[in-house]
């Protein structure tokens, strides 16, 4: 009864459109989820997320699961999660796109999910990584540890979002490290992170985390920003 009343007088709204949900209905409602635009990356092992890391580091596969455009959907829904505490929004996209990348732990297996970290400033302002939902809905669904203690960030920096590519890599350096266990040798992270653009971060990430004696990498992002 209570939960009816609450629904009533506050209904939950699609974070895509913002239209009142249905009681079968989770986070968006069945309309955007059949707009959602998805890459279909994880079946072209070329694809312009790989694209973004050729020449610069050697990574074992790369995708997105959606496409990021300006006033689009998904800009919204990254934008309800990453600043509104909509964290629901990482959970499932993580569940829908791991039933994809199941195809792809197959050829290439991975070990575990990495989340890109923040600093504890920012986690402390923020009070959660946008990504840690998403990462876990994909580690359970691909059966694989989720491990937020292996990578972290060294550095405070302000948002990266209006700085050209040479200025996010010098801002970058040396930004993340990672932690140099026996433990943590020769296995194939997957790093995950929630909008690609420049690759910048990510490649920095990665820099950090192939540091670890026998460690691979592979990418995965619940966007790529549309060049």
């Amino acid at each position: 009864m209570i939960n009816y009343l609450i629904n009533l007088f506050f209904p939950k709204v699609c974070d895509g459109c913002r239209a009142i949900l249905l009681q079968n209905e989770i986070v968006f409602c069945t309309s955007c989820r059949h707009e959602m635009p998805l890459t279909q990356y994880h079946l072209d092992p070329k694809n312009q997320a790989v694209k973004k890391f050729y020449g610069k580091i050697d990574i074992q596969f790369a995708s997105t699961f959606l496409y990021f455009n300006k006033k689009g959907m998904v800009q919204e829904l990254i934008h309800n999660l990453k600043y509104k505490g909509h964290e629901e929004i990482g959970t499932v996209l993580g569940n829908w796109y791991a039933e994809d990348l199941k195809e792809i732990q197959l050829e290439i297996p991975f070990d575990a999910v990495i989340p890109v970290p923040l600093h504890p400033k920012k986690f402390k302002e923020r009070g959660y990584n946008q990504v840690t939902t998403f990462g876990k809905a994909l580690a359970e669904g691909l059966k694989i540890p989720y491990n937020d203690s292996v990578l972290y960030r060294k550095k405070y920096s302000k948002t990266q979002s209006k700085k050209n590519l040479l200025g996010r890599s010098e801002n970058l350096e040396n930004i993340f490290d990672a932690v140099l266990t026996e433990e943590n040798q020769n296995k194939h992270f997957l790093i995950v992170d929630d909008v690609l653009t420049t690759g910048a971060t990510l490649e920095a990430c990665s820099r950090a985390l192939l540091k670890i004696p026998g460690a691979k990498i592979s990418i995965v992002c619940m966007a790529m920003a549309n060049s």
